[in-house]
């Protein structure tokens, strides 16, 4: 059984925080307002030499006005579902409070080991004020500061003595990442849910329902990858919020950090400047892109619909006609398992081996039939190609004057390498050497 620690709380009393410090970087947005977290969210942690998965939670609500309240209580429930820990966090500069009395009811009924955790104890008067979480009906709790780090150690203690075996030090090594991203409210989420099959993500028709970028393990088709939902990415001159701004933070690092990127289009409004400038930063960072035509259900079609579609978007990327489109609606599940088909075809693309010889023999024929156009009456001679050791395709043409190739002729190799050997959807970069 895997080692799993569920944070969980009403808002506001520092379950992100302390996620933080479990995992050792800051995966989670932290904001003193109230309800930045809203889909659960996961990390890695480890303690005397037991590994362990950590659970963020949002915080648990009732009769409020927010209305991310159920959603939220959701993906509470189906973490006290996944977990073996419970870490039941409370705050002791508020004191105790009604809505953790009920939640302690909730949490009672769950058989599970309950730990009470009273955070922001951050001097020695704060941490003699715990007394009172007692008429929560349990036995033990432990004075922290989430913030500091103080009594982390002794609570993390009581915690891994609950796991029998040491677990799994990183589950998601050397695992293929296919992040989803584009503007607010295109179907990020849904489609993320429609392929998973449960409520992973939040979803409601509020632009920026999704904060943090939410990772998950998932096997299909036979492949094993995770696949990272993030926050909507607007133009710099709309975010005007601290916790927008680092949502967005936070989606531009998920691509850094991802294989391919899913870039997801709202079919009634189709490629726009955002998505170009989205496409780029994937691009700049040699990622593998798949675009998703999302509620193409809206759409009123004909036979040559997609065909006009596919030209107007390939028009605006040029001269990226490599990238594939898959139209799909994540509402009513429409090609959405044909569009992962295609991200994990992509990935295989990005990790393509060409042997030399096969370069070679097909390469340097295309060059022979049209070679480099000579520079200053000197004549431009590619004499070998070779595949060097990246993490996605790259060529070192070798020559006599490698500073005459011109960009033009460069496209064109570019086009015959991607003609020949198939690599839709990957980067292609050309090095040129003195031989």
């Amino acid at each position: 059984m895997a080692n799993v620690v569920a944070i969980v709380g009403r808002p506001n009393v520092g379950k992100s925080t302390f996620f933080n410090r479990l995992v050792g970087y800051k995966k989670a947005i932290m904001d003193n307002e109230s309800g930045i977290t809203r889909d659960r969210h996961y990390g890695y942690a480890d303690w005397i030499g037991k590994n362990f998965t950590v659970i963020d939670t949002g915080g648990y609500v009732t009769n409020s006005d927010d209305v991310f309240e159920g959603a939220i209580r959701t993906q509470v429930d189906l973490a006290l579902d996944e977990a073996n820990i419970i870490l039941f966090m409370v705050d002791v500069d508020a004191g105790l409070t009604d809505l953790d009395k009920e939640f302690a009811k909730i949490l009672r009924k769950t058989k599970k080991p309950v730990i009470i955790v009273a955070n922001k104890a951050d001097t020695t008067e704060k941490s003699m004020m715990y007394g009172e979480f007692y008429q929560l009906g349990y036995d033990e709790i432990f004075c922290v500061s989430s913030q500091t780090g103080s009594g982390t150690g002794e609570l993390l203690d009581k915690v891994v003595s609950h796991f029998p075996d040491p677990g799994i030090e990183d589950p998601d090594a050397g695992i293929p990442r296919i992040a989803i991203v584009g503007r607010p409210n295109v179907g990020k989420s849904s489609f993320l849910n429609a392929i998973l099959g449960t409520e992973r993500s939040i979803v409601t028709d509020i632009a920026g329902t999704t904060r943090d970028s939410i990772d998950t393990r998932y096997t299909m088709f036979g492949k094993d990858f995770i696949i990272t939902d993030t926050a909507g990415i607007r133009k710099k001159s709309k975010v005007h919020e601290d916790v927008e701004f680092y949502s967005t933070i936070r989606a531009v690092t998920s691509i850094e950090e991802s294989d391919v990127i899913i870039l997801i289009l709202d079919a009634e409004r189709g490629m726009e400047s955002q998505d170009i400038n989205i496409l780029r930063i994937a691009q700049e960072r040699h990622k593998g892109v798949l675009i998703l035509v999302n509620k193409w259900d809206l759409i009123e079609k004909d036979s040559k619909t997609i065909k006009a579609y596919t030209e107007d978007v390939l028009s605006k990327i040029q001269p990226n006609n490599h990238i594939p489109l898959v139209f799909i609606s994540a509402i009513n599940k429409q090609r959405i398992f044909q569009a992962i088909e295609k991200a994990i075809e992509v990935y295989e693309n990005m990790s393509k081996k060409i042997t030399t010889s096969e370069l070679n023999s097909v390469l340097l024929a295309e060059i022979e039939k049209y070679p480099p156009p000579a520079i200053k009456g000197k004549y431009i001679r590619i004499k070998y190609v070779t595949q060097l050791p990246m993490h996605y395709p790259c060529f070192a043409f070798f020559c006599n004057l490698p500073q005459y190739i011109k960009e033009s002729y460069e496209r064109f190799l570019i086009n015959k390498i991607r003609s020949h050997f198939d690599l839709e959807g990957a980067p292609v970069r050309l090095f040129f050497r003195k031989k």
